[in-house]
C-alpha cells in the first residue's frame, strides 16, 4: 500500500439480518478518530449506486480489500440455483486472495440455522479466527481489538504487550532468588541456557530482556516471583472435577492454583492426572513399569502451558481446568490470533505467542517450543493413544475439550499371542496409593517417584501419593528416623508386595 493510503475493510454479511449493526459500524468507522485515520469501510448500502450494476465488480472489492469482517448469524442468505450465497461468495474470494479475515458470529445460530447455512457456520469456525456476540456494544469491541491488533502488527502504532509492561510496586526485591536459581538449572540442562545458577537476578533478567531501567517487567514476576497474584489476582489457574457432565454441586474437588507460571502449570497437569485412569504396563523391559494415562500426558501438558502461555492477563478471569466424567476442558481469557485458524492449529505453524516475553521463558525452562509444533503434536498424540482429535471453540476465549475414553473404548487386556504390550493393568483413580505400588521398584526417592507417575509437583506426590501409602503401610521409609532426610528412600512392605502381585494378576 502506498504511504496514507487507507486500509480497505469490507463488512460481509446478509444485509437484512444485520440492517441495525451494519449502520452501527458504518457510524463509528466514520467517527471514531484513530479507525477514521487508517481504515475505510466497505458496506453495500453506502456505496455509489453507480457501483451497484455488476456483482463482479462487487467482489473485486472484496480482493483488494486488506481485511474483511463478517457478520454470521442464522441466515444464509438469497443465492441462486447452484451458487453459494453472496456472503458466502465473499468469504471464497477473501480465502483465494489471501484477505485477513474474521468472523463474528451472532449469539449461537447453530441450533436455528437451515441446513446450508449450518454447513457454511462449520467451515467459518474451522478457517477463520471468531468471536462470538450478544450486542451491538460488544460486536464493536471485537471489532475495535481486530483492528487495533492490525494497526500494531503493521507497525501503524505502537502498543505494548502486558507482559513487557512494568506493574506498580514491583523491584528487583519482589523477584525470588530460589526461583530463579531454579529456572537457571532447568535451563541449562534443557536449552544450555549461558547464564550459570547464582547468576545476580539483575544480569538474568536483562539477558531474558525482562528488566526496564532496573525494575523487573510483568513477565518476570510472572515467572519468578513467589506470589505474582500479588501484583496480579487473576493470574491463576482454577481446577475443579465434576461428577457428572455438567458444572453442578456438588464439587468432589475443586483448587485455585497459585504461585508462578511453573508452579500453576505443574499443578494443574498433576491435579488432572490424579483423576483420570491409568494402565500400566509389565516391567518387561525394564525394571521400571510404564504408566500411560487415559490422556497422554504430553496432551494435557500442552494444553495447559498453552492457556496460560497465551491467556490475556488483562482480563479478570483465569485459567480454568475442568474434569468431567465424559471430557477434559481447558480454556483461558485469550483470543486465537488472526494468523492462526482452527484448521491450522491441527498441523505445525508458525509461532504467534500472545506474551512474547514469557514464551520465551517457557521455552528456555522446556515448556514449549518455539517453533508452532506444539499443538500439531497434541493432535498426533490423541490419534496414536485412540482417542478423538480435541475440538477446539473461540467462543469465549479459547477453549480446549478432550473426549474421555468410556469402558468401551478401553482396549483389552487379554493378550494375543506374543503380544506383550497387550498386558496391561489397572490402576482406579480413587486409589492413588495403589498407582504409587504399580509403579515402586526397589527403593527410590521421591524425586525418582515422582518422574516416574509422569508428576512434577513433589510436594502434592508427598500428600496424595506416599503419606496414604505410608498410612497404609503399603511402603515404608529407608530412614524413618530421618523423614526430611535429602537420602531417604521409599520401598515396598510385605503387604505392598502382596498387592502389587495381586494387581498384576488382575
Amino acid at each position: 500500500m502506498l504511504e496514507g493510503t487507507k486500509h480497505q475493510v469490507f463488512l460481509s454479511s446478509v444485509q437484512r439480518e444485520f440492517t441495525a449493526e451494519r449502520a452501527m459500524l458504518a457510524e463509528r468507522f466514520s467517527s471514531d478518530v484513530l479507525l477514521k485515520e487508517h481504515f475505510e469501510l466497505t458496506i453495500f448500502e453506502r456505496m455509489p449506486a453507480a457501483s451497484f450494476s455488476a456483482e463482479k465488480h462487487y467482489l473485486e472489492r472484496v480482493a483488494k480489500s486488506q481485511m474483511c469482517l463478517f457478520l454470521v448469524g442464522k441466515e444464509y442468505g438469497n443465492a441462486a440455483k447452484g451458487q453459494p450465497s453472496p456472503t458466502e461468495q465473499e468469504f471464497q474470494i477473501a480465502r483465494e486472495h489471501h484477505v485477513e479475515s474474521f468472523a463474528f458470529i451472532a449469539g449461537r445460530p447453530e441450533s436455528k440455522a437451515e441446513k446450508t447455512q449450518k454447513q457454511f457456520l462449520t467451515s467459518i469456525k474451522e478457517l477463520l479466527s471468531y468471536r462470538r456476540f450478544g450486542d451491538a456494544e460488544i460486536l464493536w469491541e471485537e471489532v475495535q481489538r481486530v483492528c487495533m491488533h492490525y494497526l500494531q502488527r503493521k507497525g501503524i502504532i505502537q502498543t505494548r504487550d502486558f507482559d513487557a509492561m512494568v506493574a506498580p510496586d514491583v523491584n528487583l526485591k519482589s523477584i525470588d532468588r530460589e526461583r530463579l536459581n531454579h529456572f537457571l538449572d532447568i535451563a541449562q540442562h534443557k536449552r544450555a541456557f549461558p547464564l550459570k545458577t547464582g547468576t545476580a537476578p539483575k544480569k538474568v533478567l536483562a539477558h531474558l530482556k525482562v528488566l526496564s531501567a532496573g525494575v523487573p517487567k510483568n513477565a518476570a514476576v510472572l515467572a519468578f516471583s513467589a506470589s505474582p497474584q500479588e501484583f496480579f489476582p487473576a493470574a491463576t489457574v482454577k481446577c475443579a472435577s465434576f461428577h457428572g457432565t455438567r458444572v453442578e454441586k456438588p464439587i468432589p474437588d475443586h483448587r485455585v492454583i497459585q504461585g508462578d507460571v511453573f508452579s500453576q502449570i505443574d499443578g494443574a497437569v498433576d491435579f488432572v492426572l490424579s483423576k483420570i485412569s491409568t494402565r500400566v504396563g509389565l516391567r518387561d523391559q525394564s525394571n521400571q513399569a510404564p504408566i500411560d494415562y487415559e490422556i497422554p500426558r504430553p496432551v494435557i501438558a500442552e494444553a495447559i502451558v498453552n492457556a496460560v502461555a497465551h491467556r490475556d492477563y488483562r482480563s479478570p478471569a483465569s485459567v480454568q481446568v475442568m474434569l468431567f466424567t465424559d471430557r477434559l476442558e481447558i480454556s483461558n481469557p485469550g483470543a486465537l490470533v488472526p494468523q492462526l485458524s482452527v484448521a491450522k492449529l491441527r498441523q505445525d505453524h508458525a509461532s504467534y505467542p500472545t506474551n512474547l516475553l514469557l514464551a520465551e521463558i517457557l521455552y528456555q525452562a522446556g515448556y514449549i517450543e518455539r517453533f508452532g509444533t506444539g499443538t500439531g503434536e497434541m493432535f498426533r498424540l490423541c490419534k496414536e493413544a485412540g482417542i478423538p482429535a480435541p475440538a477446539v471453540e473461540l467462543d469465549e476465549g479459547f477453549r480446549i475439550r478432550f473426549q474421555r475414553p468410556t469402558p468401551q473404548d478401553t482396549p483389552q487386556d487379554t493378550p494375543q499371542d506374543g503380544d506383550k504390550d497387550a498386558r496391561k493393568i489397572h490402576a482406579k483413580t480413587s486409589e492413588l496409593p495403589h498407582r504409587l505400588v504399580i509403579i515402586l521398584d526397589g527403593e527410590m526417592s521421591r524425586l525418582e517417584i515422582t518422574s516416574a507417575l509422569g508428576l512434577q509437583d513433589i510436594a502434592n506426590v508427598s500428600k496424595v501419593y506416599l503419606t496414604p501409602a505410608l498410612e497404609q503401610k503399603l511402603i515404608e521409609m529407608t530412614l524413618p528416623d530421618k523423614p526430611t532426610s535429602r537420602n531417604q528412600r521409599y520401598r515396598l512392605t510385605a503387604k505392598g508386595r502382596t498387592l502389587q502381585k495381586r494387581l498384576g494378576q488382575d
